[in-house]
């Protein structure tokens, strides 16, 4: 899907950019022309600001993209990374969050998660969104009212979103939903159908589709969401291989993997994204690549769930694209995303070097927004989406880089901390490290993660 429409403003405004990232290099004094919420032209080789041009000093990349999000698991964070335990008893404590919340409080967590996003320099998210309907089960007077809380939300944050409406229909292969889970479900793949062709596009907001899990969603009926996404030209996500118990219980249930369940029922293919991909077989990685399939990286959770580390550099070699998300938000630092792809590849093949910084920057920008379906999106050229980021160069992190080290140097050592300045689809949303539309948004996040307490 080619998806250019933005939520964009009718402004034109010039930037002097002191150095920007024009992947694969950094370039000195660049000038970007934005009309309409799009790049209109860019010019390199300009020594000083333009008349009338705002002047953002540091390194300037395109907007991140942060392509697998739970925007309420953010409630957790602080709670849940002490102690003994596995994905599964996490997955406890995360049930009781879900428990609490409620379109009102779901908008307010979610306004300021976003927000949160935006300072880090994230201009699209993917909201992997299964929680759907009130405690146990039943629907709300308007059966999209936590989607649509969620899209409102990135309006306010004033970033894109991807809302990836999520079937959920069963606790495990042949098993109904629990009672935590009955939240999730719409009881079938074919009403969860129903419910989300209500969903709309809008200038800020695409409708896309997802999986949970093999586990969650019948085999009989992956087709029914995989079709659904088709006819829609939406993308299609769905957390795959995250666990040894999943691919167990895969084996157990259909004598297959669950890539290549999804195979097998027509969900793989080059619109869809799968999220971890941790534990596959050398069958597995061939097949996502053949497909062309996607694959989302989530590091920062992955370790912080002991999942395990993924095949990142072998799913790229074999044709998968690799994008980034911060999932749990353990962090939301699509930077320590990108670079804990390359470390702990480090960690588990004894080598250095398996990304530049150049095609690190790329899964947390262009190959980001493709994974969301925003293709006009996250590169520094004519016609792009003008989204902004500028990362400081002084800070005690980045001190002493080198103009032409600046991308190695925001790759390897920059955090979240360090984005001054974001334009999102033509609109300055961060200025000089604030937020212009939620202004505090640490006492934003702290109101609304205090009323599920």
């Amino acid at each position: 899907m080619t998806t250019t429409a933005t939520g964009a403003t009718d402004t034109k405004a010039t930037y002097w950019l002191e150095h920007a990232w024009l992947d694969p290099t950094v370039e000195p004094g660049v000038v970007v022309e934005v009309a309409d919420g799009h790049i209109t032209e860019v010019r390199t080789e300009v020594d000083a600001p333009p008349a009338g041009a705002t002047a953002l000093y540091g390194l300037t990349l395109p907007g991140l993209a942060n392509a697998h999000s739970h925007a309420f698991h953010r409630a957790l964070r602080g709670t849940v990374q002490v102690g003994s335990g596995t994905f599964w008893t996490w997955r406890e404590t995360m049930y009781s969050v879900a428990d609490r919340l409620t379109p009102d409080t779901y908008h307010a967590l979610a306004c300021a998660v976003y927000a949160e996003m935006a300072l880090a320099g994230i201009t699209a998210v993917g909201e992997f969104h299964y929680l759907h309907h009130a405690p146990g089960g039943t629907p709300y007077a308007d059966p999209n009212a936590m989607g649509e809380a969620l899209i409102a939300a990135a309006d306010e944050a004033g970033i894109r979103i991807t809302l990836l409406d999520t079937a959920y229909v069963s606790s495990g292969f042949g098993k109904a939903p629990d009672h935590h889970q009955l939240r999730f479900s719409d009881g079938t793949a074919e009403a969860w159908a129903e419910r989300a062709s209500q969903l709309k596009d809008r200038p800020h907001a695409r409708i896309g589709a997802a999986v949970h899990s093999v586990r969650a969603v019948p085999a009989d009926q992956l087709a029914t969401v995989a079709q659904w996404a088709g006819r829609r030209g939406a993308p299609l996500h769905v957390h795959l291989s995250e666990q040894p118990a999943e691919n167990e219980a895969c084996q157990a249930a259909h004598g297959c993997t669950p890539t290549q369940l999804l195979a097998d029922n027509g969900v793989l293919g080059p619109s869809t994204t799968g999220v971890h991909n941790t534990h596959l077989t050398h069958g597995d990685i061939a097949l996502l690549g053949r497909t062309h399939t996607g694959t989302c990286m989530c590091p920062t959770t992955e370790r912080d769930l002991a999942d395990g580390i993924g095949p990142a550099a072998r799913l790229q070699q074999a044709g998968s694209t690799l994008s980034l998300g911060s999932d749990s938000h353990a962090v939301i630092d699509m930077f320590e995303e990108a670079r804990a792809m390359e470390l702990d590849e480090r960690l588990r093949t004894h080598i250095r070097g398996h990304w530049t910084a150049a095609a690190l920057l790329r899964a947390a920008t262009s190959d980001g927004h493709a994974a969301l379906g925003w293709r006009g999106a996250g590169v520094l050229e004519p016609g792009a989406v003008a989204d902004l980021v500028t990362v400081d160069l002084n800070s005690v992190r980045t001190a002493g880089t080198r103009p032409e080290t600046a991308a190695q140097a925001v790759a390897f050592a920059a955090t979240a901390a360090d984005v001054t300045n974001v334009v999102a689809s033509g609109r300055q949303i961060v200025r000089d490290g604030v937020h212009g539309r939620i202004g505090d948004v640490a006492s934003a996040l702290t109101e609304a993660i205090s009323a599920l307490r």
